[in-house]
């Protein structure tokens, strides 16, 4: 299978890696990169354009290079009828960017995957949502120096922070477009079950803990559930959880298996 990037930065390094090991079934063949994207993070070359791109007829498309990467590539690349792994789920979010993908998808021969990305359970909230949710809260806490260069820098001071500290309190759609680069997890827990408007978001800057942790909460007629992992950050980005890379490892893994769980 060949598998084409959009970036080239800590996620798309440990995704080619992956895919390295992988060699008798994975190839990663290319990557979109910035123009100052000078040298590849793996051992295929970096495009400038969506054409270059598509000209190594990939068979899927991982995207790993934020919102405005979905904004720009998703609804061509379904139009070329190629298979789309969205990492920056919190680009859907944005109502008429859910939109656009969702018609692109419709009327296209490939599919967009999500992955669970850093967040447990994806497959039992998607799962009790079939039998009906009542309620769905996250709360995600990181260490203080995760939520620099985010919005929480002019509301808080963080290299002051000394306790645990709410940075923001509401639904899962202001929590992924106010922190595009930290609450992904707030729009996986949202498409997975309730809506984003539904969904209660908690980011937590919490001097106590050194890695990323997510407490997700749901209840509905298949009964409640509470799931929790702290994941260490990624080796090259600690604003990215690699349990998030994992789970996109995991992702092509299925792809090309005969035997899927």
């Amino acid at each position: 299978m060949k598998i084409a990037l959009i970036g080239n930065g800590a996620i798309a390094k440990l995704v080619a890696e992956f895919c390295a090991t992988r060699g008798d079934r994975l190839n990663a063949v290319a990557a979109l990169g910035l123009p100052s994207d000078v040298r590849s993070v793996g051992n295929h070359p970096i495009v400038r354009s969506l054409p270059e791109l598509l000209a190594f007829r990939p068979d899927l498309v991982v995207e790993c290079a934020g919102h405005s990467a979905v904004a720009a590539y998703a609804a061509p690349i379904l139009d070329a009828g190629i298979d789309l792994v969205i990492v920056s789920t919190g680009s859907l979010a944005d109502a008429a960017l859910w939109d656009t993908v969702r018609a692109a998808a419709a009327r296209s021969k490939g599919q967009v995957k999500l992955p669970a990305g850093a967040l447990p359970g994806i497959d039992a909230l998607s799962a009790a949502k079939l039998a009906g949710l009542a309620s769905v809260t996250l709360r995600s806490s990181k260490p203080p120096k995760a939520w620099k260069g985010t919005p929480a820098e002019k509301t808080h001071d963080l290299d002051a922070i000394i306790e645990p500290t709410v940075i923001f309190s509401g639904n899962a759609r202001a929590a992924a477009l106010t922190f595009p680069k930290n609450a992904n997890v707030a729009a996986t827990a949202a498409l997975a079950g309730l809506g984003f408007e539904a969904t209660t978001v908690t980011l937590v800057a919490d001097p106590g803990v050194t890695q990323n942790v997510h407490r997700l909460e749901a209840a509905g007629a298949f009964g409640a559930m509470t799931l929790e992992i702290k994941g260490n950050p990624s080796p090259d980005n600690p604003k990215t959880s690699h349990m998030a890379a994992l789970s996109i490892m995991r992702l092509l893994e299925n792809e090309a298996s005969a035997i899927i769980i």
